[in-house]
């Protein structure tokens, strides 16, 4: 069966519904959270300093004491902030807009050029899933030393577990591209 994507490596085998339906899926979700946490950004910047520049006038003037900006906004927005980031790295890998040294291009006969985006593939998803597993180590040792986030006494690893899962995420994307590279994005240079 020929693959009905465009991608680079049309007349491939075209990948099972399932695994199309996971990959989307999967995207989707990522693009989801990554939204959601930019968009609480922005929300709890606004009222933080909204509150301060509107409401601490007023309070001023009525000689009331008390907070006006939201309580730890910065701090959580640093958090949504590596959430959304680290779901940016598979996003990035879904979508092929990452960036791609163009070091080595031109090395091998273009006919072995479907072969080496595969074993590029199984590279470059052992190199994420290694970096995930530093990431585990990281979140592990954040873990044992019990670490609190600052201003909520909240432990920090679980805002950490971004990291290991956004290398990870990307990790099993390119073993996804080189078991089925009609599903692997277009490079940016056809995307227009």
């Amino acid at each position: 069966m020929v693959a009905t994507s465009a991608g680079p490596s049309s007349g491939s085998v075209a990948a099972p519904f399932w695994v199309q339906k996971f990959a989307a899926g999967w995207h989707r979700t990522e693009c989801l959270i990554a939204v959601a946490a930019f968009g609480m950004i922005a929300v709890l910047l606004v009222l933080d300093v909204a509150g301060r520049e509107l409401l601490g006038p007023i309070y001023k003037m009525l000689d009331i004491k008390g907070a006006t900006g939201v309580y730890g906004a910065q701090k959580m927005s640093v958090y949504m902030l590596v959430l959304a980031s680290f779901c940016g790295i598979g996003i990035a890998t879904a979508t092929g807009s990452h960036l791609l040294p163009r070091v080595g291009f031109g090395w091998v006969p273009k006919e072995w050029g479907p072969a080496m985006d595969r074993l590029a593939d199984v590279l470059s998803g052992l190199f994420m899933v290694g970096v995930a597993y530093y990431g585990y180590v990281f979140i592990s040792s954040t873990m044992a030393s019990g670490l609190r986030a600052q201003a909520f006494n909240l432990p920090v690893w679980p805002f950490q577990l971004a990291i290991p899962l956004g290398f990870l995420s990307a990790g099993v994307r390119y073993f996804l591209y080189a078991g089925w590279p009609a599903i692997r994005p277009l490079p940016p240079e056809f995307q227009e």
